[in-house]
């Protein structure tokens, strides 16, 4: 795969939140931009974080708050800057799971794309539910687009067992 990746042009494009965090306190990067710099360094794509213009709470109750009223009106905000999405064959999209979810700034960039002919590669960081509904929710989203197996890594993990995160993602990456 590593030559294969190498040779199209690859897109890393992820949400993650630093702050107080469940399951590993507050942190100063957050899990799923732990694991998007280690898909980056194995294959050598770009990266793009997906940050809302309005930050999240760094409390973690409160930003549980804004981010299950996001969900139920199936909010869109506004993000800062933009990938250029077509200019690339692979797309990795990363984001923490909340509630069998996508965050919904991960939406408001894809819905500003075409995705027809692209490959797109979930990766998420959980703590217990995986990545349960989401690849079909991204499959959907993504309309014209090849979804590879993603991967679901537990945020506990990127955050305290680096080497193991690693050694996950190379041995998924390997596979694709």
């Amino acid at each position: 795969m590593e030559h294969n990746m190498k040779a199209k042009k690859t897109l890393v494009a992820f949400f993650s939140r630093a702050g107080e965090n469940y399951a590993v306190g507050n942190i100063a990067e957050g899990n799923t931009r732990i694991i998007a710099d280690m898909i980056v360094d194995e294959t050598g794509g770009d990266i793009f974080q997906i940050t809302p213009e309005t930050p999240y709470p760094e409390d973690y109750a409160q930003c549980t708050e804004v981010a299950k009223r996001e969900l139920a009106a199936k909010a869109r905000p506004a993000v800062k800057g933009d990938a250029a999405v077509e200019d690339y064959d692979t797309i990795f999209i990363g984001y923490p799971n909340w509630w069998g979810d996508l965050p919904m700034p991960v939406y408001t960039l894809i819905e500003k794309h075409r995705w027809q002919g692209k490959t797109v590669i979930p990766f998420c960081t959980h703590e217990g539910s995986g990545l349960s509904g989401t690849e079909h929710k991204l499959k959907t989203a993504c309309q014209g687009a090849t979804l590879l197996k993603g991967i679901a890594l537990r945020g506990a993990t990127a955050q305290n067992e680096r080497a193991r995160a690693k050694e996950s993602i190379n041995e998924w990456l390997s596979k694709l």
